[in-house]
Protein backbone atom coordinates (compact mmCIF):
# COMPACT_ATOMS: atom_id res chain seq x y z
CA UNK A 1 0.00 0.00 0.00
CA UNK A 2 1.43 3.33 -1.08
CA UNK A 3 0.54 5.67 1.79
CA UNK A 4 0.29 8.54 -0.69
CA UNK A 5 -2.07 6.73 -3.11
CA UNK A 6 -5.74 7.66 -3.26
CA UNK A 7 -7.21 4.22 -3.98
CA UNK A 8 -9.59 3.35 -1.09
CA UNK A 9 -7.73 1.44 1.57
CA UNK A 10 -8.83 -1.46 3.75
CA UNK A 11 -6.49 -1.77 6.73
CA UNK A 12 -7.14 -4.92 8.77
CA UNK A 13 -6.12 -5.72 12.34
CA UNK A 14 -5.94 -9.52 12.88
CA UNK A 15 -7.46 -10.74 16.12
CA UNK A 16 -4.97 -12.41 18.45
CA UNK A 17 -5.80 -16.10 19.03
CA UNK A 18 -4.62 -17.49 22.36
CA UNK A 19 -3.93 -21.08 23.36
CA UNK A 20 -5.15 -22.62 26.63
CA UNK A 21 -1.78 -21.57 28.07
CA UNK A 22 -2.44 -17.96 26.96
CA UNK A 23 0.33 -17.91 24.39
CA UNK A 24 -0.34 -16.79 20.82
CA UNK A 25 -1.77 -19.61 18.70
CA UNK A 26 0.50 -19.18 15.70
CA UNK A 27 -1.35 -21.67 13.50
CA UNK A 28 -4.67 -19.92 14.02
CA UNK A 29 -3.00 -16.56 13.41
CA UNK A 30 -1.57 -17.77 10.10
CA UNK A 31 -4.95 -19.10 8.91
CA UNK A 32 -6.61 -15.83 9.83
CA UNK A 33 -4.01 -13.76 8.00
CA UNK A 34 -4.45 -15.90 4.88
CA UNK A 35 -8.18 -15.10 5.06
CA UNK A 36 -7.45 -11.38 5.49
CA UNK A 37 -5.05 -11.29 2.54
CA UNK A 38 -6.80 -13.68 0.15
CA UNK A 39 -10.51 -13.27 0.89
CA UNK A 40 -10.78 -9.79 2.40
CA UNK A 41 -8.12 -8.47 0.01
CA UNK A 42 -6.78 -6.08 2.62
CA UNK A 43 -4.46 -3.36 1.41
CA UNK A 44 -2.50 -3.39 4.68
CA UNK A 45 -2.32 -5.44 7.89
CA UNK A 46 -1.84 -3.96 11.36
CA UNK A 47 0.45 -5.90 13.70
CA UNK A 48 -0.29 -5.49 17.43
CA UNK A 49 -1.63 -1.99 16.93
CA UNK A 50 -5.19 -1.68 18.26
CA UNK A 51 -6.75 -2.72 21.57
CA UNK A 52 -9.12 -5.21 19.89
CA UNK A 53 -5.98 -7.24 19.14
CA UNK A 54 -5.53 -7.69 22.92
CA UNK A 55 -1.78 -7.04 22.60
CA UNK A 56 -1.83 -5.08 25.87
CA UNK A 57 -2.05 -8.40 27.77
CA UNK A 58 1.30 -9.49 26.36
CA UNK A 59 4.72 -8.86 27.82
CA UNK A 60 7.01 -6.58 25.83
CA UNK A 61 8.90 -9.56 24.41
CA UNK A 62 5.65 -11.35 23.57
CA UNK A 63 4.41 -8.21 21.82
CA UNK A 64 7.55 -8.09 19.68
CA UNK A 65 7.13 -11.80 18.91
CA UNK A 66 3.53 -11.19 17.78
CA UNK A 67 4.71 -8.39 15.50
CA UNK A 68 7.43 -10.60 14.05
CA UNK A 69 5.07 -13.56 13.52
CA UNK A 70 2.43 -11.37 11.89
CA UNK A 71 4.97 -10.06 9.38
CA UNK A 72 6.17 -13.61 8.72
CA UNK A 73 2.61 -14.83 8.09
CA UNK A 74 1.89 -11.98 5.69
CA UNK A 75 5.03 -12.98 3.86
CA UNK A 76 5.39 -9.82 1.81
CA UNK A 77 2.05 -10.25 0.06
CA UNK A 78 0.82 -6.86 1.31
CA UNK A 79 2.39 -4.16 3.51
CA UNK A 80 2.32 -4.40 7.31
CA UNK A 81 1.92 -1.49 9.72
CA UNK A 82 3.32 -2.09 13.20
CA UNK A 83 1.74 -0.76 16.38
CA UNK A 84 4.33 1.03 18.51
CA UNK A 85 2.03 2.77 21.02
CA UNK A 86 3.56 3.26 24.46
CA UNK A 87 3.52 6.11 27.01
CA UNK A 88 7.32 6.26 26.83
CA UNK A 89 8.56 7.65 23.54
CA UNK A 90 11.78 5.70 24.10
CA UNK A 91 9.90 2.40 24.11
CA UNK A 92 7.85 3.48 21.09
CA UNK A 93 11.11 4.27 19.28
CA UNK A 94 12.50 0.83 20.18
CA UNK A 95 9.42 -0.77 18.61
CA UNK A 96 9.75 1.51 15.57
CA UNK A 97 13.33 0.35 15.07
CA UNK A 98 12.16 -3.26 15.35
CA UNK A 99 9.49 -2.52 12.73
CA UNK A 100 12.14 -1.10 10.41
CA UNK A 101 14.35 -4.15 10.91
CA UNK A 102 11.46 -6.48 10.06
CA UNK A 103 10.54 -4.60 6.89
CA UNK A 104 7.33 -2.88 8.00
CA UNK A 105 5.81 -0.23 5.74
CA UNK A 106 4.59 2.11 8.51
CA UNK A 107 4.03 2.40 12.25
CA UNK A 108 0.88 3.23 14.18
CA UNK A 109 1.00 5.38 17.30
CA UNK A 110 -1.78 6.13 19.77
CA UNK A 111 -2.12 9.78 20.76
CA UNK A 112 -0.93 9.39 24.37
CA UNK A 113 -2.47 10.35 27.66
CA UNK A 114 -0.28 12.31 30.05
CA UNK A 115 1.02 9.94 32.78
CA UNK A 116 0.76 12.71 35.37
CA UNK A 117 -2.95 13.33 34.60
CA UNK A 118 -4.77 16.01 32.70
CA UNK A 119 -5.36 16.13 28.94
CA UNK A 120 -2.26 16.65 26.80
CA UNK A 121 -1.84 20.06 25.24
CA UNK A 122 -1.22 20.53 21.54
CA UNK A 123 2.39 21.22 22.45
CA UNK A 124 2.60 17.92 24.38
CA UNK A 125 1.23 15.95 21.44
CA UNK A 126 3.44 17.61 18.85
CA UNK A 127 6.54 17.14 21.01
CA UNK A 128 5.74 13.44 21.47
CA UNK A 129 5.20 12.75 17.76
CA UNK A 130 8.20 14.85 16.75
CA UNK A 131 10.43 12.99 19.21
CA UNK A 132 9.47 9.67 17.63
CA UNK A 133 9.50 11.05 14.09
CA UNK A 134 13.12 12.09 14.49
CA UNK A 135 14.07 8.49 15.30
CA UNK A 136 12.31 6.56 12.53
CA UNK A 137 12.18 6.82 8.77
CA UNK A 138 8.82 5.02 8.62
CA UNK A 139 5.55 6.90 8.00
CA UNK A 140 3.53 7.35 11.19
CA UNK A 141 -0.18 6.66 11.52
CA UNK A 142 -1.78 8.89 14.16
CA UNK A 143 -4.17 6.59 16.03
CA UNK A 144 -7.11 8.40 17.65
CA UNK A 145 -8.97 6.36 20.27
CA UNK A 146 -10.11 8.23 23.39
CA UNK A 147 -9.94 6.04 26.47
CA UNK A 148 -6.74 4.11 25.96
CA UNK A 149 -5.42 7.28 24.32
CA UNK A 150 -6.06 10.99 24.47
CA UNK A 151 -9.25 12.68 23.28
CA UNK A 152 -7.65 14.86 20.61
CA UNK A 153 -9.54 17.96 19.50
CA UNK A 154 -10.16 18.80 15.85
CA UNK A 155 -7.59 21.66 15.84
CA UNK A 156 -4.97 19.46 17.52
CA UNK A 157 -5.65 16.61 15.06
CA UNK A 158 -5.13 18.98 12.13
CA UNK A 159 -1.90 20.26 13.68
CA UNK A 160 -0.58 16.71 14.10
CA UNK A 161 -1.59 15.80 10.52
CA UNK A 162 0.66 18.59 9.25
CA UNK A 163 3.79 16.99 10.77
CA UNK A 164 5.94 15.54 7.97
CA UNK A 165 6.12 12.02 9.42
CA UNK A 166 2.37 11.74 10.11
CA UNK A 167 1.04 10.43 6.83
CA UNK A 168 -2.05 8.48 7.92
CA UNK A 169 -4.79 9.03 10.51
CA UNK A 170 -6.87 6.29 12.14
CA UNK A 171 -10.08 7.85 13.52
CA UNK A 172 -12.10 5.72 15.95
CA UNK A 173 -15.09 8.00 16.46
CA UNK A 174 -18.39 7.57 14.65
CA UNK A 175 -19.03 11.32 14.75
CA UNK A 176 -20.02 12.41 11.23
CA UNK A 177 -19.52 16.09 11.98
CA UNK A 178 -15.95 15.44 13.16
CA UNK A 179 -15.18 12.96 10.38
CA UNK A 180 -16.48 15.15 7.56
CA UNK A 181 -14.55 18.19 8.76
CA UNK A 182 -11.31 16.27 9.18
CA UNK A 183 -11.66 14.66 5.75
CA UNK A 184 -11.86 18.15 4.27
CA UNK A 185 -9.09 19.69 6.39
CA UNK A 186 -6.71 16.73 6.37
CA UNK A 187 -7.28 14.23 3.54
CA UNK A 188 -8.68 16.50 0.83
CA UNK A 189 -6.20 19.20 1.85
CA UNK A 190 -3.33 16.79 1.17
CA UNK A 191 -1.85 16.58 4.67
CA UNK A 192 -2.45 12.88 5.42
CA UNK A 193 -4.68 9.97 4.46
CA UNK A 194 -7.69 9.72 6.77
CA UNK A 195 -9.18 6.33 7.74
CA UNK A 196 -12.25 5.70 9.86
CA UNK A 197 -14.25 2.69 11.08
CA UNK A 198 -16.51 0.05 9.57
CA UNK A 199 -19.67 1.97 10.50
CA UNK A 200 -18.34 5.08 8.74
CA UNK A 201 -16.80 3.37 5.73
CA UNK A 202 -19.19 4.32 2.91
CA UNK A 203 -19.67 7.87 4.20
CA UNK A 204 -15.89 8.21 4.39
CA UNK A 205 -15.45 7.09 0.78
CA UNK A 206 -18.23 9.34 -0.47
CA UNK A 207 -16.74 12.37 1.28
CA UNK A 208 -13.27 11.77 -0.13
CA UNK A 209 -11.60 9.99 2.77
CA UNK A 210 -9.17 7.12 2.30
CA UNK A 211 -10.97 4.10 3.77
CA UNK A 212 -11.21 2.35 7.12
CA UNK A 213 -9.41 0.14 9.61
CA UNK A 214 -11.14 -2.82 11.28
CA UNK A 215 -10.74 -6.42 12.44
CA UNK A 216 -12.08 -9.45 10.59
CA UNK A 217 -14.64 -10.58 9.63
CA UNK A 218 -15.96 -7.02 9.32
CA UNK A 219 -13.19 -6.60 6.78
CA UNK A 220 -14.85 -9.04 4.37
CA UNK A 221 -18.07 -7.01 4.45
CA UNK A 222 -16.01 -3.86 3.97
CA UNK A 223 -14.31 -5.33 0.91
CA UNK A 224 -17.73 -5.74 -0.74
CA UNK A 225 -18.61 -2.13 0.12
CA UNK A 226 -15.37 -0.87 -1.42
CA UNK A 227 -15.73 -3.01 -4.53
CA UNK A 228 -19.29 -1.77 -5.12
CA UNK A 229 -18.23 1.83 -4.55
CA UNK A 230 -15.37 1.54 -7.04
CA UNK A 231 -17.76 -0.01 -9.56
CA UNK A 232 -20.05 3.02 -9.03
CA UNK A 233 -22.83 0.68 -7.90
CA UNK A 234 -23.77 3.01 -5.08
CA UNK A 235 -27.09 1.31 -4.32
CA UNK A 236 -25.33 -2.00 -3.69
CA UNK A 237 -22.63 -0.24 -1.67
CA UNK A 238 -25.32 1.28 0.56
CA UNK A 239 -27.13 -2.06 0.94
CA UNK A 240 -23.94 -3.77 2.07
CA UNK A 241 -22.94 -0.87 4.32
CA UNK A 242 -26.25 -1.33 6.15
CA UNK A 243 -25.04 -4.77 7.25
CA UNK A 244 -22.87 -2.89 9.75
CA UNK A 245 -26.04 -1.42 11.28
CA UNK A 246 -26.59 -4.67 13.19
CA UNK A 247 -23.18 -6.34 13.14
CA UNK A 248 -21.28 -5.87 15.35
CA UNK A 249 -23.41 -3.10 16.92
CA UNK A 250 -25.90 -5.42 18.66
CA UNK A 251 -23.04 -7.13 20.50
CA UNK A 252 -20.78 -4.17 21.18
CA UNK A 253 -21.82 -4.11 24.85
CA UNK A 254 -19.83 -7.37 25.12
CA UNK A 255 -16.76 -5.75 23.62
CA UNK A 256 -15.50 -5.67 20.05
CA UNK A 257 -12.90 -8.42 20.52
CA UNK A 258 -15.37 -10.99 21.97
CA UNK A 259 -17.96 -10.17 19.29
CA UNK A 260 -15.50 -10.45 16.40
CA UNK A 261 -13.85 -13.58 17.76
CA UNK A 262 -17.29 -15.17 18.05
CA UNK A 263 -18.08 -14.20 14.46
CA UNK A 264 -14.81 -15.66 13.21
CA UNK A 265 -15.62 -18.96 14.87
CA UNK A 266 -19.07 -19.00 13.28
CA UNK A 267 -17.68 -18.56 9.76
CA UNK A 268 -15.15 -21.35 10.27
CA UNK A 269 -11.94 -19.38 10.88
CA UNK A 270 -11.50 -19.69 14.66
CA UNK A 271 -9.64 -16.88 16.39
CA UNK A 272 -9.92 -18.23 19.92
CA UNK A 273 -11.67 -16.71 22.91
CA UNK A 274 -11.17 -13.37 24.68
CA UNK A 275 -8.23 -13.13 27.04
CA UNK A 276 -9.47 -14.07 30.53
CA UNK A 277 -11.17 -13.19 32.75
CA UNK A 278 -13.38 -11.77 29.98
CA UNK A 279 -16.01 -14.26 28.86
CA UNK A 280 -16.93 -15.30 25.32
CA UNK A 281 -20.46 -14.85 24.02
CA UNK A 282 -23.08 -17.17 25.51
CA UNK A 283 -24.80 -19.91 23.50
CA UNK A 284 -27.90 -17.73 23.05
CA UNK A 285 -25.76 -14.79 21.94
CA UNK A 286 -23.94 -17.01 19.46
CA UNK A 287 -27.24 -18.22 18.03
CA UNK A 288 -28.47 -14.66 17.57
CA UNK A 289 -25.14 -13.59 16.06
CA UNK A 290 -25.21 -16.49 13.60
CA UNK A 291 -28.72 -15.53 12.49
CA UNK A 292 -27.57 -11.99 11.81
CA UNK A 293 -24.41 -13.05 9.95
CA UNK A 294 -26.53 -15.25 7.68
CA UNK A 295 -28.19 -12.06 6.40
CA UNK A 296 -24.83 -10.57 5.35
CA UNK A 297 -22.32 -11.23 2.60
CA UNK A 298 -20.75 -13.73 5.03
CA UNK A 299 -23.70 -16.10 4.54
CA UNK A 300 -21.96 -18.39 1.99
CA UNK A 301 -19.33 -19.26 4.59
CA UNK A 302 -21.96 -21.05 6.65
CA UNK A 303 -22.34 -23.60 3.82
CA UNK A 304 -18.79 -24.83 4.36
CA UNK A 305 -18.77 -24.99 8.14
CA UNK A 306 -20.92 -26.71 10.73
CA UNK A 307 -20.13 -24.02 13.25
CA UNK A 308 -23.68 -22.66 13.26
Amino acid sequence: MDVSAKQPGLIVAPLTPFTAELTVDEGALERQIDYIVDDCRATMVVAAGVETQEYTYLSFEQRKALIRRTIECVGGRIPVMVGISHPSFKTAVELAHEAERLGAAAVQLLAPLRPFAGPPTQGDLIAYFEAIGRETKLPITLYLNPGPGADVSIPDTIALAKLPNVQLIKESSRDLARVSRLIVEIDRAGHARYFTTMQMLLATLQLGGSGATMPPPGSEIARHVIDAFLAKDYERAADIQLQFALFPSKWMHRGLAPAMKAAMGLIGIPAGEPYPPYAPLSRDEMTALAATLRTTVLAPRFKVTAAA
